[in-house]
């Protein structure tokens, strides 16, 4: 990979920069995994294509815009007090440091979704409480509904972001901001008890979580861990969106086990026969679902109706 190439300038509109690389780099599915639904307040895409985020930088919030500039490049703006600290990590963010010479798959469906999305890349945010908050939101519970309560959440508490961002985007709450939801609130967003604590004890020890990314992946995940509430599954969500780990796979995950058996094999299968097959392909696991995901060919028979979206927000 070639040194990314960097163009910056400083005005009234925000700081700018473009990162290029010697190998293909797919902005959209990159950044995918940090878009928590439709209408989520920390994440846009504009009719012209542009990707809106919002960040806590340990500088300060950041509102940035990510475009594709070409198969190997990406153009960069960004605002607020965190703006230079993100411009700088852009590159280290978006894997750009990546060595894929060791991924050889040989399942047809993975080489051959390797071939057609060359610029999938993993993601390191660096934010580790970023990516825990919305991960234990999602425990156990639906998709959707965990979406809707992360909206409402960031809605209510989240500030407003520095620059031009899009009509009805939000900065989520900093650790004290998510300390501070009283319990009911939590509840009237249909957060039960056991989400919510988790929150409220990771929030409490935020500042030695953030210490994780400087650690081995098993050194991060027994730190993570130590916050109860805090599982395998959930430590896997944070990994893939805040450390890069291209071999983080989401076991626990309802739908996962299911999914990589009717995709790879034509059967259903459980946790620990899909850990027993992925493992040649460590320490690309993720890497290798995620390629699936992307290619369309990840699938699950539907055999009859979704168990119902429990709601109890209104009690």
């Amino acid at each position: 990979m070639r040194d990314a190439a960097v163009d910056r300038e400083a005005s009234s509109s925000g700081s700018a920069r473009t990162v290029t690389s010697g190998r293909a780099v797919d902005l959209s599915h990159t950044l995918s995994p940090l878009r928590r639904g439709p209408g989520d307040p920390c994440y846009q895409v504009t009719r012209d294509g542009a990707h809106w985020l919002t960040a806590r930088m340990p500088e300060g919030p950041v509102t940035y815009r990510l475009v594709q500039a070409g198969p190997c490049a990406v153009d960069a703006r960004a605002w607020g007090a965190g703006a230079t600290e993100f411009l700088d990590r852009l590159p280290w963010m978006l894997c750009l440091d990546e060595d894929l010479s060791g991924f050889d798959p040989t399942h047809p469906k993975i080489v051959e979704a390797h071939r057609r999305h060359p610029g999938l890349r993993m993601l390191r945010t660096g934010l580790v409480f970023e990516a825990l908050v919305p991960a234990v939101l999602e425990q156990k519970v639906h998709t959707v509904s965990a979406h809707a309560s992360w909206r409402r959440l960031v809605r209510q508490f989240g500030t407003t972001p520095p620059g031009p961002a899009p009509d009805g985007m939000r900065v989520a709450p900093d650790a004290d901001g998510w300390r501070r939801i009283p319990s009911w609130t939590f509840h009237r967003a249909n957060v039960g008890p056991q989400r919510s604590q988790t929150i409220v004890r990771a929030a409490r020890v935020a500042e030695s979580l953030e210490r994780c990314t400087e650690m081995e992946p098993a050194a991060a995940a027994r730190l993570l861990r130590s916050v109860p509430g805090i599982g395998e599954w959930t430590v896997a969500e944070i990994s893939q969106r805040a450390f890069g780990d291209a071999d983080a796979l989401s076991v626990g995950d309802f739908h996962l086990a299911a999914i990589v058996g009717w995709t790879l094999l034509g059967r259903p299968i459980d946790d620990a026969a899909m850990v027993e097959y992925l493992e040649p392909l460590r320490p690309h696991r993720y890497r290798s679902v995620r390629l699936l995901s992307v290619s369309g060919q990840a699938h699950k028979p539907k055999f009859g109706p979704r168990t119902p979206i429990t709601d109890h927000s209104w009690h």
